[in-house]
């Protein structure tokens, strides 16, 4: 376990390994429980009910980790974000994204920022030596006609 040290692409780190390897896990294990009997399986329960149910398990996770964050309660932050990844890894798995689509995103973001972080909405906030980025189009998302940025 590493502690203390920053990771970057200057450190020669491997910083998503540890991370990538628990998660790689709970992907797999979502995969073999897809298919299960979904009364017994919460998985296989998610998967019968779709990709909207998921998505909105996966928002109400995250509303519950930024409560307990909020409030100070830190052993609930650590409860609430295993169950963030949990849903995350269904949706994703529903949606036909790989763990390493995620790390390869991530990894190219260092590429053009130096640290793994989140990209900004506009290309003009990005470093003026790095690369503009081409935005994607806007997608409609199922029939209600919402529309999300990227």
């Amino acid at each position: 376990m590493r502690t203390g040290s920053v990771n970057t692409l200057a450190t020669g780190l491997d910083y998503f390994q540890d991370m990538s390897d628990s998660l790689d896990w709970l992907y797999q294990a979502v995969i073999a429980a897809k298919d299960l009997d979904p009364a017994v399986s919460r998985t296989a329960r998610l998967f019968e009910r779709g990709p909207a149910k998921m998505a909105k398990k996966l928002a109400e996770e995250a509303i519950e980790v930024v409560i307990d964050a909020v409030n100070g309660k830190s052993d609930a932050v650590v409860r609430e974000s295993a169950d963030l990844l949990y849903n995350l890894t269904v949706l994703w798995a529903s949606a036909g994204v790989r763990p390493e689509d995620v790390w390869r995103e991530m990894e190219r973001r260092e590429h053009l920022l130096g640290i793994a972080e989140k990209m900004p909405k506009s290309p003009a906030k990005l470093p003026t030596v790095r690369p503009r980025l081409v935005r994607r189009p806007i997608v409609a998302l199922e029939s209600r006609g919402l529309r999300k940025r990227h």
